[in-house]
């Protein structure tokens, strides 16, 4: 990863994923009315599409899906998965509780062990092979019973979220700010954010365009829930034009980045 250099427009086409026959996502159909209002030309696909390669992808596609179809399209244009980073060494100060990397088996192993704290899972990779979840009890890993328990995992310690919200940042400028959990009156800290948009920069570990959840805690200090890469996330209350924005901002970036 890199700090975020000079903007050169890319972009002259698109694929959108199909859920269904005439089915679109959400964030395809925030994508699709943007790039009808730029003259932008636009086409749907399905997965097994971009399995077999039957598109036609260049240095000026954007590819708007799920990771598989993100993933799919990156192999073909020869370009490096980036590494998940949803938790940047340069915003530790603002993890506020203590996160750490093991095995699926290694904390199902010690949660099993009396007296053991609780502890919130989710896997470290960027395929998610399960939701992640609060492990109290051994019986709590039922939901991922089918997952190896050599798959690598994050684990954090408990914290008392009272509200999450969602930033969306195109070259280090927030476009948006959205409500997605908790109590909605009580906001996370701009200026804590702003800094966090600082000192990602400055660490090395910013993308062109990036989506990072930030959340006030019991304590009332605002923390990072996680950083996500702007190629493919969800979108929430986002408007189309501020949400494409982010999505070209960073395939223009993977892009230029392969060519180098």
């Amino acid at each position: 990863m890199r700090s975020v250099g000079q903007h050169i427009p890319m972009i002259k086409n698109a694929y959108l994923e199909e859920t269904g026959p005439g089915k679109m996502r959400h964030e395809a159909l925030l994508v699709a009315n943007e790039l009808k209002e730029r003259g932008i030309e636009f086409q749907t696909f399905t997965l097994k599409k971009i399995q077999r390669r039957q598109l036609k992808l260049n240095n000026e596609t954007l590819v708007v899906g799920d990771m598989d179809c993100s993933y799919g399209a990156f192999k073909q244009l020869g370009i490096e998965i980036p590494k998940n980073n949803d938790y940047p060494f340069s915003l530790k100060y603002l993890f506020r509780r203590k996160i750490w990397q093991s095995t699926l088996g290694q904390i199902e192993q010690k949660i099993c062990q009396e007296n053991s704290t609780p502890v919130f899972v989710k896997p470290s990779g960027r395929k998610k092979c399960f939701t992640g979840f609060l492990a109290e009890s051994p019986s709590d890993f039922y939901q991922c019973n089918r997952v190896s328990k050599k798959e690598p995992v994050f684990c954090s310690e408990m914290v008392n979220w009272i509200s999450e919200y969602r930033v969306y940042v195109v070259r280090s400028k927030i476009l948006g700010i959205d409500f997605y959990k908790g109590n909605k009156g009580i906001k996370p800290d701009e200026n804590v954010i702003e800094g966090a948009i600082v000192a990602l920069n400055q660490g090395g570990e910013s993308y062109a365009g990036y989506a990072i959840d930030f959340g006030v805690i019991s304590s009332g200090q605002t923390a990072l829930v996680e950083m996500n890469d702007g190629f493919s996330v969800g979108a929430y209350e986002i408007d189309q034009k501020s949400y494409t924005d982010m999505l070209i901002a960073r395939w223009e970036e993977l892009l230029d980045n392969a060519q180098q």
